[in-house]
This record gives structure tokens, sequence and C-alpha cells, in this order.
């Protein structure tokens, strides 16, 4: 993990949950921490660990990556075990 993907991951854990970030750099980390993707139909994405798996849809237009979608990324980071 470089130290972009470090400071993304003290993001995504960050209070209050930042609604602002870009989803392509949420997606590095997941690969990062040695997530596999698979790609879905249209802006499905899967992405798993461990046995653990998790889909989301990628924002469109925008980048950023709503609120929402920032607690599930950190919900499964805290399920395989990477904490900042």
């Amino acid at each position: 993990m470089n130290s972009q993907q470090r400071k993304i991951l003290e993001q995504v854990f960050g209070n209050p949950v930042n609604g602002n970030l870009e989803w392509r750099k949420i997606e590095s980390l997941l690969l990062a921490v040695g997530c596999v993707r698979t790609e879905g139909a249209g802006s499905s994405v899967a992405f798993m660990h461990s046995g653990v798996t998790v889909r989301f849809h990628r924002p469109h237009p925008q980048r950023a990556a709503l609120r929402y979608r920032v607690l599930d990324a950190r919900k499964f980071l805290e399920m395989i075990g990477v904490k900042p």
C-alpha cells in the first residue's frame, strides 16, 4: 500500500464520513489490500477477499462516492481486518 492509499484508508475511517472521496481511489485501496475485483453488468463491481464478497455500483456520472458507499467500504475493510 502506497502513501496515497494510506491517506484514503484514513479518510474512509474518518468521522464524519467523507462523501466526497473519488470512487476510483477507494477501488485502488481495495485492490492494494489484496482484494480481487470482478466486473459485473453495467456499473456493478464486486470485491472479494478471504471468502468475503462485497458488491458496489460505481457512481456515475459523478466521480465521488456518496457516504453510504464509503460506509459500506469501511464495513468491508473492517470485516477483512484492515484498519488505519
